[in-house]
């Protein structure tokens, strides 16, 4: 049967915002024919063997059809489950899931033993509509349930279960799906945090998925690009695009993320021009992540939370991206603006001792994207004003780690196993995109040089990004640590009179590729 062609031929996107794409996409949607419910698809989601030939008919790109069919609840079995802290890690927690069907009155057991999930709290289905595209795709249907767990006690692990009406988890026949999650302490404790970016689907970013959870983090930081469901990431509807990847990439991270909240922000690839015109709609579909940000329910990707003597800010890089300018000055000005406030907010606040800021664009890269100026320009000065301790990025895929830099500079060498203080020498930038996407590599005559490997450091001639896309040359000599693997970052956060970063990179196999240590005051 056929579905409507609806995409942007390429050369008129190229020239379109986001937002105006989204208005081209909306006067001409047509109603579509066939449907298909995507989670079922995935397989293993519907108790009982799969449910096809669904159909109903919807209006504009974003927009949910109801569903027609009448499938029972106590067969359509809740997958994917991800958490991500409210606004206060001690007391609050999300719980998200997938269903391949829309369900009625889903919700969470939750309780502090397994065997007594008393609680009850209610949840919200948020359906997600992807048009079809005549050749390329069928229409897609999609089912995200959000519950807010609040009132919590610190430092306390949490047993739950989710479930709608029809599929209850305490039920003896799906009691082995209950897990735990743990909240945050009530004081600062010691703690290990996690993060890699440009992730994806396959064998690379499920060992990367399982030598994480070896770490036991009390949580992770996704720097973007998350799924690749957009293959292309240039933010336009003729990129090539299958949204029942998020049901595969959903299924993967699960046995992590159910248990470790899994805290995002958006990458290039992450913007998605079916559903709303900065191309996040389906991220807010997918995500519930704390509302503390310049505009929470409508830039999912920028937020900030304090956990022990840390404090964490995610933030939307493709808003200051020159490379990707699709989205760029999206927020107008308000996201920076938020950035200056929230920084010296959390400077400000006792028993803070570290700022840590992830996003997806790099300040300072060497590898295939290189830095972007956009970046630079805009955040890198509130970044030195404030005295952040550390920044990590995505978007190359491999792991690469400067020098101190201070206004653009080294401020400090930071060789393996050294040390810096940000006050003093400057911030140190992490690359930490070998996720498990296709690696990337290295300029010409830039080798790799890493724990157990360390070659001479020289400069390095790369380029960044300009306004207008330009490629600007430049000779980096802060390119300290370079690894072309698959790799993530374990940082182990130490409070105290004498606090301090442990930072860790680890290739695939454990094997430690670089150590450093940021030091206030030392």
């Amino acid at each position: 049967m056929e579905t409507p062609d609806v995409g942007i031929p390429r050369r008129l996107a190229e020239r379109m915002s986001m937002a105006e794409q989204y208005e081209y996409l909306r006067d001409r949607m047509v109603r579509r024919r066939t449907l298909v419910t995507a989670g079922a698809v995935a397989g293993g989601a519907l108790a009982g063997g799969l449910l096809t030939g669904c159909s109903s008919s919807s209006g504009a790109a974003g927009q949910p059809a109801p569903a027609t069919s009448r499938v029972s609840g106590s067969v359509v079995r809740p997958f994917g489950r991800h958490l991500a802290f409210g606004a206060d890690p001690r007391t609050s927690m999300g719980i998200s899931w997938q269903v391949p069907f829309a369900v009625r009155r889903p919700y969470v057991r939750v309780g502090t033993r397994p065997d007594d999930l008393g609680r009850r709290v209610e949840a919200e289905v948020r359906p997600l509509h992807t048009p079809g595209v005549e050749g390329a795709r069928p229409a897609v249907e999609q089912y995200y349930v959000h519950a807010a767990l609040d009132g919590l006690a610190p430092g306390t692990t949490y047993y739950y279960g989710v479930g709608h009406e029809g599929w209850d988890p305490a039920a003896p026949a799906h009691r082995a799906t209950i897990t735990e999650f743990r909240t945050a302490p009530a004081a600062p404790e010691q703690f290990v945090f996690t993060a890699f970016g440009d992730q994806g689907v396959g064998t690379a970013a499920n060992a990367n998925d399982h030598l994480l959870l070896r770490r036991g983090p009390a949580f992770h930081l996704h720097a973007g690009d998350i799924c690749y469901a957009d293959v292309n990431g240039t933010g336009h509807t003729s990129d090539g695009y299958d949204p029942t990847f998020w049901d595969l990439f959903l299924q993967q991270t699960e046995p992590v993320a159910r248990s470790v909240p899994w805290m995002v922000t958006t990458g290039n690839h992450d913007m998605e021009a079916w559903y709303s015109p900065d191309g996040y709609g389906g991220q807010l579909a997918r995500f519930s992540l704390p509302q503390t940000g310049f505009d929470p329910h409508g830039t999912p990707g920028a937020y900030a939370f304090t956990y022990g003597n840390a404090a964490f800010v995610a933030l939307d890089a493709n808003d200051v991206s020159y490379e990707i300018p699709v989205n760029l000055g999206h927020s107008g000005g308000r996201q920076t603006k938020w950035l200056d406030a929230t920084l010296g907010e959390l400077r400000g606040t006792q028993g803070v001792d570290f700022i840590v800021v992830f996003f997806h664009h790099c300040a300072y890269s060497t590898s295939q994207h290189a830095s972007d100026g956009g970046v630079r320009a805009e955040w890198l000065p509130l970044f030195e004003r404030h005295r952040v301790d550390l920044v990590i990025n995505g978007h190359n895929h491999v792991y690469e780690r400067t020098d101190a830099v201070r206004g653009g500079s080294v401020g400090r060498a930071v060789p393996v196993g050294g040390s810096t203080d940000p006050a003093r020498d400057g911030i140190v930038y992490v690359t930490a995109g070998g996720g498990g996407r296709d690696l990337y590599g290295f300029p010409s005559g830039a080798a790799d040089s890493y724990e157990g490997h360390v070659t001479r450091h020289e400069a390095v001639e790369t380029f960044h990004w300009a306004k207008g896309k330009e490629r600007a040359p430049e000779t980096a000599h802060w390119s300290r640590v370079r690894y072309t693997g698959f790799s993530l970052l374990s940082v182990e956060v130490r409070p105290g009179p004498s606090p301090r970063l442990e930072v860790s990179a680890l290739a695939q196999d454990g094997r430690r590729i670089d150590r450093f240590e940021v030091r206030p005051g030392g």
